[in-house]
């Protein structure tokens, strides 16, 4: 039994046992780096995305847009005003964020944005965290990219005690808390965290500590691998999450093609590889719709209908 079973955002996604679907921001499809985000548009979105059963939106933390390297800017805005912001539109879908950087953000800071957005949106809140890897974003911040793993766990640790603790007594490199408390507290005092990638962490310590793992997708052998070393090394089930990128063909037969970190398919074949994920023990999967070619609200009715409510 996870301890926080009880926490209605995890319990939506993550909750009753079987693999459920979310969708990345933005909602909808884009050639270059920069999407369009029409914020009317992507709140009518979410909504429908709600109706239909999704789980979870996932907005994610980029802070600079590396046209050279990486080509996609994400959501643009910040993810903790955006997602309040869908939050304050929505009612039980949960609110991930796919990752909050740990590298350029201050642990107070997180902790508090954290606990804001937790308060808000009745603890529909995913936390996810990463140390980054855009190397501009780095020079930008003049961090150490060397340094990145040792951050990472400084923020976890300290952002977990602020949560937990009234007038927590914290000396770390980044912090030094000796009077007063942050609030305000998470509604459960605690929040689901999930480690990104590997973070320079050890599997050992992320299945100690995370509350689950996000990942990206890898060829069917070698995820079953990943999932493995996973489950080996908690002595409870912890969530697997992974990324899917996806073009949704109009024809059903579809045959796939991929592309960056997925494939152009029909829904035929879709079913059937989720099907083939869940069997694996993917608990979770966050599909991201910026190659598609058909209008975004129809991918959303069509996966709804064919898969979610089936």
């Amino acid at each position: 039994m996870h301890k926080l079973e009880k926490h209605p955002g995890f319990n939506k996604v993550l909750g009753d046992g079987k693999m459920t679907l979310g969708l990345s921001f933005p909602l909808e499809g884009y050639r270059k780096s920069v999407p369009k985000m029409d914020m009317a548009v992507q709140v009518e979105r979410a909504k429908l995305a709600e109706k239909m059963g999704f789980a979870a939106l996932w907005a994610r933390d980029i802070p600079l847009n590396d046209t050279v390297n990486f080509g996609d800017a994400g959501q643009m805005y910040d993810p903790w005003i955006f997602q309040s912001y869908i939050a304050a539109h929505t009612e039980e879908i949960a609110l991930g964020m796919g990752s909050i950087i740990t590298t350029f953000r201050h642990p107070i800071d997180i902790a508090k944005s954290a606990a804001s957005l937790d308060r808000i949106s009745d603890s529909r809140l995913l936390l996810g965290l990463a140390t980054g890897d855009r190397p501009l974003e780095f020079d930008a911040y003049r961090v150490d990219k060397s340094r990145r793993a040792e951050i990472f766990r400084e923020t976890f640790h300290v952002i977990k005690q602020l949560w937990n603790e009234d007038e927590p007594r914290i000396s770390t490199e980044h912090v030094n808390i000796w009077t007063g408390d942050m609030l305000p507290k998470p509604t459960l005092r605690n929040i689901p965290v999930f480690v990104t990638g590997s973070s320079g962490q050890t599997h050992e310590w992320i299945a100690e500590h995370g509350d689950g793992w996000m990942t990206y997708p890898r060829a069917r052998d070698m995820q079953d691998i990943f999932i493995g070393r996973w489950r080996q090394g908690s002595e409870i089930h912890k969530p697997f999450i992974q990324s899917l990128s996806l073009d949704l063909h109009e024809d059903p037969d579809y045959k796939p093609q991929q592309v960056h970190l997925g494939f152009k398919t029909g829904i035929n074949h879709l079913k059937s590889y989720l099907q083939e994920l869940e069997e694996m023990g993917v608990d979770h999967v966050m599909l991201g719709l910026k190659f598609s070619k058909r209008p975004v609200d129809e991918v959303i009715q069509e996966i709804g209908e064919e898969i979610i409510k089936k």
